[in-house]
């Protein structure tokens, strides 16, 4: 009813029922909104739409009869090249942080979907649309996330079998999602997670004796960094980066 689902710490992904749109925002009662609604007089993002109950969001435009009643808000997906050294946060009183990357006209919608520690680089995406971003960062989704490690002692074996096996934390008393290590060079490797548990891969390799001393993504899910961005440069998803296939 109303306004559903809080998620994070940072945003909202808010619905509204149709009919309650209708009904809030064009002056009439639930049972008259309903009726409109029946008769084929409501469109959403141009469409006739005759579910009462369907919930909309924010960047959805509804019309009723033609007079609109709800203007859409623009979605904005952006990927960012995050350079070592800025906070993953909208704001900071100390620190750097990525927002200040960003056009200062587009930072008050925005949020940070998958954060980066402030060492790491690479693949950040930032969006205004909290319901495509959980369908990115969601563990139960189980999309790939693929970093560059690059780590102080050489990679064993021990440690591929040990990220395939999933391993314990203590603190969470739980045990990760089997996780890929596959070594490019003695001391560097690319690792794919399905989680993004706090500073998950450092701790991984701690427990297999080993520490990160850099950490680069590279990609989520589908959408990967575009080599052509300097550390610090962003740009807009593309229609088909935002797919989230």
């Amino acid at each position: 009813m109303g306004i559903t689902e809080k998620v994070g710490k940072d945003y909202n992904i808010a619905t509204m029922k149709l009919s309650r749109i209708l009904s809030n925002q064009n002056g009439v009662s639930r049972k008259r909104a309903n009726a409109l609604i029946a008769a084929g007089t409501v469109t959403v993002d141009g469409c006739i739409c005759r579910e009462t109950a369907r919930e909309i969001d924010r960047f959805s435009t509804v019309a009723c009869n033609g007079r609109v009643i709800q203007h859409g808000d623009q979605a904005h997906y952006l990927m960012l090249n995050k350079p070592a050294g800025y906070l993953s946060a909208t704001a900071d009183k100390v620190h750097k942080t990525v927002m200040e990357l960003i056009d200062p006209e587009l930072r008050k919608d925005l949020h940070i979907a998958g954060r980066l520690d402030r060492a790491s680089t690479g693949l950040l995406i930032l969006t205004n649309d909290g319901a495509w971003s959980r369908r990115l960062t969601e563990p139960r989704i189980k999309l790939p996330k693929v970093y560059r490690v690059t780590t102080v002692e050489p990679v064993s074996t021990n440690a591929i079998e040990r990220f395939a096996q999933g391993i314990w934390f203590e603190y969470e008393r739980l045990t990760t999602s089997p996780a890929r290590l596959e070594p490019l060079s003695a001391n560097e490797s690319r690792v794919t997670i399905y989680e993004g548990r706090y500073h998950q891969i450092k701790r991984m390799f701690h427990a297999t004796g080993n520490r990160v001393s850099s950490l680069h993504r590279e990609q989520m899910g589908a959408i990967t960094l575009d080599p052509t961005l300097e550390p610090g440069e962003s740009r807009p998803l593309t229609s088909r980066e935002i797919i989230l296939e």
